[in-house]
């Protein structure tokens, strides 16, 4: 099967189900595309043994948008009000956002997705246009170190705060969970009163139906339409449900608005950035540290990164990360510690910095090596630190480059009591 079969099996499908029929055959050819782009990504997957699961494409069952191409729609003059014109009978709709969409030609809107969310229902327009920022050259290159106990850490020892926004919103969405989960037609099957006086009260007005024993197994003989249906869930368990995508929703907006912030801010500043290509789908399988991982969104702040990156024209280099937290960025020397351990002390040179510090400096070096190798960054050595105020939005500092320790320098800083407090580096 190509893609091109699935095309044509659109326009039979259309000829067999009504509802096909009444949609816009560029908004069935587009749902065919997202098809076989699932189909195509699962064995490019398998093709590649990309370690980890393939991808295996599953039935979407409940779709929550469409998407037209060039027919379908219409647009007024003004760009306030939108015109469906397939059969599907939405008509028109008035538009509420702050983008003048009269000022773009038609010519250069090329799709338009109707989207429905948790709050409400969007309107997505793609226009066709060559949208770039211009970059103000710093001379400036910055290692980040991302992480959990700081949001980042660059190579001057600069760092942004982890927001925690699940830590912030987890008492929130566990009463709207409870809540939702009361108001379940489930919940409520074989429920016994509580022991308490209130619950007694509570139980006295509301008399719940005894449990019902499980209906046998059906046998494959057995006609769907004498099965037993679900029973249907109330109005107030909907809008429980609504009231809790609506929170998840937010959560979702505040990690993706303070990465795009924090990256705005790095790429700004300099004309080089080096990270770790991290493996989060890894990562996420240590089950004490899962959450936290998912809510400080590595994936995200790196995709962000190499967006601005590609806008304003900044090198944007991804350095493997085996034991950049390991190596002493001041000698080299492979330092063994725990994750426990937040303060890196060599026992060679007796550098003494933070373990995020230290890590940073570690991209930065290997990220420039790699830079000047495929010719994009300039061989000099004169890297200077340089830090100022607040860049892209407020309580960000401008991350800037840190000045590099070179191999066996000695600027590094030993501990109080000289060297006799320093490891033993004896075998």
């Amino acid at each position: 099967m190509t893609a091109n079969d699935l095309q044509v099996l659109c326009s039979h499908l259309a000829q067999e189900y009504p509802f096909a029929t009444r949609l816009n055959s560029q908004a069935r050819q587009a749902a065919a595309s997202r098809a076989w782009a699932a189909i195509e990504r699962f064995y490019t997957n398998c093709r590649e043994r990309r370690p980890g699961k393939k991808g295996y494409p599953r039935y979407q069952r409940d779709c929550r948008s469409v998407e037209y191409k060039q027919t379908g729609w219409q647009l007024d003059g003004e760009g306030k009000r939108l015109t469906l014109t397939d059969g599907c009978g939405i008509g028109q709709v008035r538009l509420i956002g702050s983008r003048d969409l009269a000022t773009f030609p038609l010519e250069q809107i090329k799709r338009v997705r109707l989207l429905r969310r948790a709050d409400g229902y969007y309107a997505q327009f793609v226009l066709q246009v060559d949208r770039r920022i211009q970059h103000a050259p710093s001379g400036l290159a910055a290692g980040i170190d991302v992480g959990i106990a700081a949001y980042v850490t660059d190579s001057d020892g600069a760092t942004v705060a982890n927001p925690r926004f699940i830590r912030q919103a987890e008492a929130r969405l566990k009463r709207y969970q409870r809540r939702l989960s009361r108001r379940s037609v489930s919940h409520k099957q074989g429920k016994k009163p509580k022991t308490n006086h209130a619950a007694r009260q509570r139980a006295r007005h509301n008399t719940y139906p005894p449990a019902q024993p499980a209906p046998p197994a059906t046998s494959p003989a057995t006609s769907p339409a004498t099965s037993p249906t679900a029973p249907r869930q109330s109005a107030n368990w909907e809008k429980a449900k609504q009231r809790v995508g609506r929170a998840y929703l937010h959560l979702q907006r505040q990690r993706e608005d303070f990465a795009r912030k924090t990256a705005s801010a790095l790429i700004s500043s300099h004309d080089l950035i080096a990270l770790e290509d991290l493996q989060v789908r890894n990562l996420v399988r240590n089950r004490r540290l899962a959450k936290a991982i998912s809510d400080v969104g590595w994936s995200r702040l790196r995709r962000w990164v190499e967006y601005y990156g590609r806008l304003q024209g900044v090198t944007v280099i991804a350095v493997a990360p085996q034991y950049t937290s390991q190596d002493c960025s001041g000698c080299g020397r492979r330092v063994r510690k725990s994750l426990s351990v937040r303060t890196h002390v060599c026992p060679r040179c007796g550098l003494i910095l933070d373990r995020d510090h230290n890590a940073a400096l570690m991209i930065l070096r290997r990220g420039l090596e790699v830079a000047r190798a495929d010719g994009r960054w300039p061989h000099e050595t004169s890297e200077t630190s340089e830090t100022s105020g607040t860049v892209g939005h407020t309580e960000t500092e401008r991350l800037g480059t840190a000045g590099l320790l070179r191999w066996g320098e000695s600027s590094s800083v030993a501990p109080a009591g000289g060297s006799k407090n320093l490891p033993d580096v004896s075998g």
